[in-house]
């Protein structure tokens, strides 16, 4: 009988443990793991003529670049008002909207609007405003919690574009790349806003990019991108471990990397290209394996599905498939360039033109299967990431956000 109740006992545990696990569902900027690949089966293999079901859309988000972030069954976009005042929209699942609240001044210049995708963590959202405010978020009443002012305290430089980073969460911490000769990259404690470490790093200043981190290393890494190096810093420490050169003529990056299998790859337009670097020593050095030129993506990211990567180029305007392992191209065609994102052996290709297109990932060539415009849909230029839920496309196009039914 004891046996018996044990059995029950570990099954009921283990149900609610599941169920707690399902609420605990994160799809953040790129994704659940910032790889640009979502982790969905079944998805249709193919379109009707004029693309997917359009299950809801909402026109009213304001100005913005920002990708649409999930928290269970709760999605969360930042945007900003003709007045220049940033706020958070929150929506269920069926596009409901349940709850919105001003948060602060927001970028009104070149490409105005909400830029930081929100990086939610233990009940709180964490974003910069693209005046370069770290805040600190309630998920439920959306009441600020704390905030940092990344260039009054730390003495980041203003960019052309302002500040576009989504901060990276890291245990009890939250990175940021102020960009500052002192304050390079800080990790913030994400409960009080506390400055838990600080490094120079290469004095670099600071690039429209996200940082990831690496945890199966001897060292647990913070990798991110300044305006002219890769920096590889101890998580726990603030230590700066390595540097590598990689800038171009505009001192301007924004793709974050990808890392697999010990190594990490960095791309960037601007006729810099993709570069393969290899962790040595337990993560506290790298080596240059390859180097391709072809795939100069800007904005848009780039996937790794399987042994291959999948992106646009930028200067060239082709689509592009290369060796993760070599670097060899394995089929470039022209039709670039734009954001790509991958899910269940697919590839979803938003163009700068306002076309989604869905090809097979795979090396043997580009194959595109279905496409349909958004270009009637929202406003402004077609540069958010889409994000992928629950078998739904969702994509934000300046003030609209929109939801397609692809499984």
């Amino acid at each position: 009988m004891n046996k018996i109740l044990a059995f029950l006992l570990l099954v009921f545990s283990a149900g609610l443990f599941s169920c707690g696990r399902a609420d605990q569902t994160v799809i953040q900027w790129r994704g659940v793991d910032r790889s640009g690949v979502f982790h969905e089966t079944g998805l249709l293999t193919s379109w009707a003529a004029n693309g997917p079901e359009l299950l809801w859309y909402f026109n009213d988000l304001g100005s913005g670049l920002a990708s649409p972030v999930i928290v269970g069954n709760r999605i969360f976009v930042n945007g900003m008002n003709d007045a220049g005042t940033g706020s958070i929209f929150v929506f269920d699942l069926n596009g409901r909207l349940l709850n919105q609240r001003e948060y602060g001044p927001e970028w009104t210049r070149s490409h105005p609007g909400a830029r930081s995708t929100m990086a939610p963590s233990a009940g709180k959202l964490y974003f910069i405003s693209g005046v370069g405010v770290l805040y600190a978020v309630d998920q439920q009443t959306l009441n600020v919690v704390w905030t940092r002012d990344l260039h009054e305290e730390f003495g980041a430089p203003v960019l052309s574009w302002g500040f576009t980073e989504s901060p990276l969460v890291v245990g009890n911490k939250v990175i940021a790349t102020p960009g500052g000769s002192e304050h390079n990259v800080v990790a913030f404690n994400k409960n009080t806003g506390e400055t838990i470490w600080s490094t120079p790093g290469r004095g670099s200043g600071p690039t429209y990019i996200s940082a990831m981190s690496i945890d199966s290393q001897q060292v647990p890494l913070v990798v991110q991108m300044t305006a002219q190096y890769t920096l590889g810093i101890n998580a726990n420490t603030g230590e700066l471990l390595w540097s590598f050169p990689f800038g171009n003529r505009l001192n301007q990056h924004a793709n974050t990397p990808l890392y697999h299998d010990g190594m990490l790859l960095l791309v960037s337009g601007s006729g810099t290209g993709a570069t393969m670097l290899r962790l040595r020593n337990g993560g506290r050095a790298v080596e240059q394996v390859w180097h391709n030129g072809l795939l100069d993506n800007r904005i848009g990211g780039v996937v790794r599905v399987g042994n291959y990567v999948y992106g646009s180029g930028h200067s060239n305007r082709y689509w592009v498939c290369l060796s993760w392992y070599t670097g060899e191209t394995m089929w470039q065609e022209s039709g670039g360039a734009g954001i790509t994102i991958a899910a269940d052996g697919l590839l979803f290709m938003y163009r700068e033109s306002g076309d989604i297109s869905l090809a097979r990932a795979t090396p043997e060539g580009f194959n595109i299967v279905s496409q349909f415009s958004i270009d009637e849909m929202g406003s402004e230029a077609h540069h958010a990431h889409p994000i992928i839920y629950n078998g739904v496309l969702y994509v934000r196009r300046g003030n609209t956000l929109m939801a397609y039914r692809i499984r």
